[in-house]
């Protein structure tokens, strides 16, 4: 009896996987892919443009920047060209900025990214020639305190002629004019704070000596084509409100809002503030270039 139920349960096996093989290829599966499409209403690129200001492109192929600038737009998020971080010769920079060497410059700084933009003067504004990236630098987000505390910098300097080293152990350098005016009401410490070249750091900005060649030739010919001082701005990130919220329990939140003043000063002109020190705080006044 116990052998007849085991032949009967085979056969109704076989009958089970026969039939699954009739309706396979009766019924064959829909693609995955194919299913989506039918529950996603389609759209052309006509009917997409006005909501999501897809920008207009002469191919069908969107590049990857038209991308990013969709996407920013889109959730209103800042964009930074990718053009920003090309190593785009310095020639064709200047031409592309409608500027050239000898002009008045401008240099910030950002430790969090660990990029060093140069803005160059063009028809009455500053415009952003080049972003390089820095080799290397040593600390936290945050000022430089005391003599031997490893720590960069964070705040307004300048440099002038007499900041420039061209016999530099460091390959080219110059000095960021540390401490100042806001430091020493601060009590802080601290010499020879400079950008140059090498890649080795130890409170510096270190660039590849390269990179420092570019940036220590801008600065001189613009110092010596008659700018006074090349300003040079260093903040912990990109100064902006969402940035400030992220930070705002750090112990140097206080501090970092009153370089905001700045940071904001130059996102609206396009001119470096004057700065001033009063009471051991920045003083934003109006550009006097």
């Amino acid at each position: 009896m116990t052998r007849a139920w085991l032949i009967l349960g085979d056969i109704l096996v076989t009958l089970l996987l026969l039939i699954s093989f009739i309706l396979f290829y009766l019924y064959p599966p829909v693609p995955a892919v194919k299913q989506v499409q039918k529950a996603v209403p389609q759209y052309n690129r006509t009917q997409l443009s006005p909501l999501l200001k897809i920008p207009e492109l002469n191919t069908t192929t969107m590049t990857v920047e038209a991308f990013l600038r969709m996407a920013q737009e889109t959730n209103n998020a800042e964009f930074i060209p990718i053009e920003t971080y090309k190593n785009v010769p310095l020639e064709e920079a200047l031409s592309l900025a409608h500027a050239k060497m000898g002009n008045p410059v401008f240099i910030r700084i950002f430790k969090q990214e660990a990029v060093l933009e140069m803005w160059i003067k063009a028809k009455g504004e500053y415009r952003l020639l080049k972003t390089y990236k820095i080799c290397a630098y040593s600390g936290t987000l945050g000022p430089k305190r005391k003599e031997g505390d490893r720590q960069a910098p964070e705040g307004f300097y300048s440099v002038s002629r007499s900041s420039l080293n061209p016999h530099s152990k460091f390959h080219l350098s110059f000095n960021l004019g540390y401490p100042n005016a806001y430091d020493r009401a601060h009590k802080r410490t601290g010499s020879y704070l400079m950008v140059h070249g090498n890649c080795v750091s130890v409170g510096c900005y270190a660039m590849t000596d390269e990179k420092i060649e570019e940036i220590y030739k801008l600065v001189e010919k613009a110092l010596k084509q008659g700018q006074k001082k090349v300003q040079v701005h260093i903040y912990p990130f990109r100064m902006t409100q969402e940035n400030m919220a992220a930070y705002s329990h750090n112990r140097w939140y206080d501090f970092w809002a009153n370089l905001k003043e700045g940071y904001d000063y130059f996102e609206a002109e396009h001119l470096p503030p004057h700065i001033g020190v009063k009471k051991k705080r920045y003083v934003i006044q109006e550009t006097d270039e």
